[in-house]
């Protein structure tokens, strides 16, 4: 028995929302595919909204609408029903009826303002961009269908791509609104220096760059190999901001000195966050 144990959701959508049916489907929630665009489906879906409780779709704006299953049309067969519209751009404004794509998505959005090297942008893995607004999907379609417990009645929820990407910057809007700060691009390397990824000999790590200072550099000590990083002035975190490059360069040639087991072993052990990189 899930949350959603008893519910029908209706699928109507492509590669941008099947994470948000996945996710609706382990919840309990029982999830049927309908293809509007099919012979037949469009009466087939009239009928099933009668007794669904949510409509999940990935049309561009305004198609349903135009075959006269919009959102105010069906709310009129079962006043209950909570849609979900999952597009690149969102129901209105100006990019509404633009084509787009996950790629597109990211980039617009800002992801790859922040991911990949200086001179060149990075592209994260798979369709993430649409794998996150189904995220947003979700919890939108939970909220409303919690909100029905008390007003009985459904509502529309309009899921923008590239907004559900803006959202997900982390750090970045934040700092730009606080202290004006653009944030770049700088590879691998968090953008507060806390972690960075370093080559081992046979791969490379995820390490912490600040966290139990002083027990990084006595380990490294005891195998000669901690430079000058056992000076008093490194234990100032913001010295070893300022000086970031030096303190990784000390840090690579110990790291590449170790296979990547044997070092997140021994680190974890001393309770390092760090992590093998596959």
């Amino acid at each position: 028995m899930g949350v959603l144990s008893g519910s029908l959701i209706l699928d109507a959508t492509d590669a941008r929302g099947k994470l948000a049916n996945k996710i609706l489907s382990g919840m309990g929630a029982e999830v049927i595919q309908i293809n509007p665009e099919e012979k037949g489906e469009q009466g087939r879906l009239r009928k099933l909204v009668k007794k669904a409780d949510v409509l999940l779709e990935t049309f561009p704006p305004g198609y349903l609408a135009s075959l006269g299953l919009g959102y105010k049309d069906l709310a009129v067969i079962n006043p209950g029903l909570v849609m979900a519209s999952i597009t690149h751009f969102g129901q209105s404004g100006p990019y509404r009826d633009f084509n787009s794509s996950d790629l597109v998505d990211q980039a617009l959005g800002g992801w790859l303002s922040v991911t990949g090297e200086a001179d060149m942008p990075l592209k994260l893995f798979g369709e993430q961009s649409y794998k996150t607004a189904s995220l947003f999907a979700v919890n939108g379609i939970l909220l409303a269908v919690w909100q029905r417990h008390e007003s009985g009645r459904g509502q529309h929820i309009d899921i923008s791509i590239m907004e559900c990407v803006a959202a997900t910057l982390d750090h970045v809007l934040p700092r730009y609104y606080y202290s004006g700060t653009i944030a770049k691009r700088q590879g691998s390397r968090h953008w507060n220096n806390a972690f960075d990824i370093l080559p081992c000999r046979d791969g490379y790590i995820l390490i912490s760059l600040h966290q139990h200072w002083d027990t990084l550099v006595e380990w490294l000590a005891s195998e000669g190999m901690a430079g000058d990083l056992t000076n008093e002035k490194w234990r100032d975190r913001e010295e070893r901001n300022r000086n970031i490059d030096h303190v990784l360069k000390v840090l690579e040639k110990w790291t590449s000195s170790y296979r990547v087991e044997e070092l997140v072993e021994k680190g974890q052990l001393m309770h390092f966050p760090w992590a093998g990189i596959t």
